[in-house]
């Protein structure tokens, strides 16, 4: 049975207001207070509840600790079991109560993640197979610093599902409209394997069909870039911007004089595309084929898309293979912390993806979105930007397990703070 401690830690003061609140909100109705009043006294109410647990007994702190990481309400055995190892000072092994909840793979992690894998960055689709390989990921620990470059696929082996394919998502959307539970059912394969793509073309999250469809669907793959960047490196092109970048890769699609202006282009214009078009060459082999609903990659011949609106600019970059360069390794984007181990140019997607999650930005960046999930904040204050820190440096050490992340940020909201 759950036994909320949390009254028992407050002051004498803290029980005051607290009183004066509930019965405001209780009677307000029938007082001065009225409608407005009764809703701030309900506010009231709901703040000092939430602030309570810093100092709560470990039957309230482990209750909130398994709310706040799976979702859900734990059973009275995982609650028993959580409040034992809190009193036992193992935080740890109750965050890892939570972790091991179906829930936390079949809607949190799902949630989580599907943002990523469309433009719109709603968490209202079904479920597909990007996020079904971010979910097998966590639940077996498979290092994340991997998640832009291995060949990795997640299905699941519930019986009566259609096979896997590139052509629809209909194996996971009917997974999740069947309930199937992810964490018992997910499977690590290979997307050579399961969809035919070459190996040395697979590219982890950014080649799965669910990223095809969203970010090389007609455009100029340039949305594969800017949406990544997004994503795994928490940095939108406004914020990465530089204008100080040679001009050299940027395509001919570009006007260097938009509305007859070049100041916009060398003001504005220049700052992205100086860093972004030298990195989607990466991507010059791919394409989204509506026709056949399915991701095409034609290695050694450049998609035509690449080529559009030449007369825009004729002097411009003319896009021959694959290859990139990372031009924000110099000037101000080298905060971004690029691994100095990598030569920072390659061909396709694969070392792309390489260089990406290789940097300082990509490891804060999987951190922060943690701590904003299960803190229902992002960090802000000292206190949390310490602990986002102190994750940021145990995410590298412990092989980059993110189901690690969700129990340190658990341990952090519900106990420390």
């Amino acid at each position: 049975m759950f036994v909320w401690e949390g009254p028992r830690a407050m002051s004498r003061n803290q029980h005051g207001r607290l009183a004066r609140c509930i019965d405001a909100a209780l009677h307000g109705s029938n007082s001065a207070l009225g409608a407005a009043g009764k809703r701030r006294a309900l506010a009231a109410l709901i703040a000092l509840v939430m602030a309570a647990p810093a100092g709560a007994g470990p039957n309230e702190q482990a209750y909130r600790m398994y709310e706040r990481i799976a979702g859900v309400p734990p059973s009275a055995s995982e609650l028993a079991q959580m409040a034992t190892d809190l009193t036992n000072n193992n935080a740890m092994a109750a965050a890892a109560v939570a972790t091991n909840s179906p829930a936390f793979y079949n809607t949190v992690l799902k949630n989580w993640a599907m943002p990523w894998t469309n433009k719109t960055q709603t968490v209202f689709a079904p479920l597909n197979d990007y996020v079904a390989t971010v979910i097998g990921m966590v639940r077996d620990d498979v290092p994340f610093n991997t998640a832009l470059s291995a060949d990795i696929l997640y299905t699941s082996n519930a019986p009566g599902l259609p096979a896997p394919s590139l052509a629809n998502d209909d194996h996971y959307s009917q997974a999740e409209a069947n309930g199937v539970d992810l964490k018992a059912t997910l499977v690590q394969s290979t997307q050579s394997a399961t969809y035919g793509i070459p190996t040395a073309a697979t590219a982890g999250l950014m080649t799965t069909a669910a990223s095809a469809a969203a970010f090389f669907y007609k455009g100029t793959n340039r949305a594969m870039v800017r949406f990544t960047l997004m994503a795994h490196l928490c940095n939108d092109l406004p914020t990465i911007e530089d204008t100080t970048r040679p001009p050299d890769r940027i395509r001919q699609d570009v006007s260097r004089s938009p509305g007859g202006d070049s100041r916009v282009f060398l003001n504005t214009c220049v700052g992205c595309h100086s860093g972004m078009d030298p990195m989607a060459g990466a991507f010059a082999y791919y394409e989204f084929d509506l026709a056949s609903n399915a991701e095409i990659y034609t290695p050694g011949t450049v998609q035509g898309k690449y080529h559009i609106n030449s007369a825009n600019f004729p002097q411009g970059y003319v896009t021959v293979d694959d290859s990139w360069i990372n031009r924000w390794r110099q000037g101000p984007d080298q905060v971004l912390g690029w691994s100095p181990s990598l030569p920072g140019s390659g061909n396709g997607a694969k070392s792309l993806g390489q260089e990406l999650e290789s940097s300082d930005a990509f490891a804060a960046c999987q951190v922060q979105k943690v701590f904003t999930a299960v803190c229902y904040r992002p960090p802000t204050t000292a206190a949390d930007l310490a602990q986002a820190a102190q994750m940021k440096s145990d995410f590298k050490a412990g092989n980059y397990h993110l189901k690690q992340m969700f129990q340190e940020a658990g341990v952090y909201c519900s106990v420390g703070q």
